[in-house]
């Protein structure tokens, strides 16, 4: 499955249109504007959502919409950009590198999307061009980034979002790069899962100056339901971890596994274990059968209070998932609760979703399904 996952994600090889070189005003260090809340505002709210994987349907599906000449993969994301632009920050997640075109970054950016985690399996597809190429798209589309880098000091400052009134580090880490070395010199080009490292960089983001961290982790088994024992034993030691009276990780948002996951409050501290994929064709299990979960998925939707005294936490106080399917045949991310307003045979699907969503527990913590 890993061979054909990568030989279908680089499919189609495109060259990149002008103006995606790194820009200053998108580095990283800076705090990006993301989506104003009004002044009066106390609290924020956070969306995620998984894996965007442009294998070649998905690229032709973009031509089309294109008009044959050019690509736009933004008619795909349109049934959620409400969701993702009302919030006041958003999270994506790129799964591969950018040698499918760079009009991806820029749909992302488009529906909404502030920030992107590029830490995957698949991340040195391409070596470290592949990093530069995917990193300058994102940033001549505006789009943050975290878990890759182009030098040793990007990789080493804080990915810093403005979050209504708060700011919000995003951190990101893969379990393994599918067998790849990393490049030569360039230790730091992917940001690989390790506990005492994650937390170090939780507690750098604090002294960065950051309110929330995010941490978005690219692990867990291909196509299991369930999270795995790593998945587990490492959301345990890694929301156990506190400073002071409050914990170094506020959020824990997975990737990886191609199906939808459970949402789980681990120490007072959420974790969704997998998103699932949002954007995908036709995806096939370990096997080679064909399985329509590979193109199942939820948002993540967290709504953040500010604390009632400087330095405290910023507190979930309202935690929901939008179960989502993307249409093979229509190319299209379809908001499920929103197909069954319009009378679509999906009551099925979200369903189950859902059913994976709770399977740990997490009604009883206030998890939600979301419109």
């Amino acid at each position: 499955m890993i061979a054909r996952r990568r030989q279908v994600a680089l499919a189609l090889t495109a060259v990149l249109a002008g103006g995606a070189a790194c820009q200053a005003q998108h580095h990283r260090a800076t705090v990006h504007a993301g989506h104003p809340a009004p002044q009066a505002a106390r609290g924020f709210t956070l969306v995620a959502s998984g894996d965007v994987l442009p294998n070649s349907s998905i690229i032709d599906r973009a031509r089309f919409d294109g008009g044959g000449n050019s690509y736009d993969f933004r008619p795909m994301l349109a049934g959620v950009e409400p969701v993702v632009s009302r919030a006041d920050v958003a999270l994506c997640h790129m799964e591969s590198t950018f040698k499918s075109p760079p009009e991806v970054a820029r749909a992302l950016a488009a529906t909404g999307y502030d920030g992107c985690s590029t830490a995957s399996d698949h991340t040195l597809d391409d070596g470290a061009e592949g990093v530069r190429r995917t990193l300058d798209a994102l940033d001549g589309a505006g789009v943050r980034h975290a878990g890759s880098a182009r030098t040793e000091a990007e990789a080493h400052t804080v990915t810093l979002l403005r979050a209504g009134p708060a700011k919000v580090a995003h951190l990101a880490y893969t379990s393994d790069t599918d067998g790849l070395p990393l490049p030569p010199g360039e230790p730091w080009a992917v940001d690989l899962m390790n506990e005492d490292q994650i937390i170090a960089d939780a507690r750098a983001a604090r002294r960065a100056g950051a309110d929330v961290v995010v941490v978005s982790l690219h692990w867990g088994t291909e196509w299991q339901d369930a999270p795995d024992e790593q998945q587990l034993a490492l959301a345990r030691r890694l929301t156990a971890s506190r400073t002071g009276d409050r914990p170094d990780i506020d959020l824990i948002l997975g990737a990886h596994a191609h199906v939808p996951q459970a949402y789980e409050k681990v120490n007072g501290t959420w974790v969704v274990y997998g998103m699932g994929d949002q954007i995908a064709g036709e995806m096939y299990d370990n096997a080679g059968a064909q399985d329509p979960r590979g193109n199942q998925s939820t948002i993540a939707r967290f709504t953040f209070a500010q604390p009632a005294r400087p330095g405290g936490r910023w507190q979930v106080t309202r935690a929901e998932f939008i179960p989502q399917l993307f249409d093979v045949d229509a190319g299209r991310v379809v908001n499920l609760n929103h197909a069954l307003e319009q009378g679509a045979d999906a009551e099925g699907v979200r369903d189950r979703i859902r059913d994976v969503a709770l399977s740990r527990g997490a009604a009883k913590d206030g998890l939600l399904m979301g419109e």
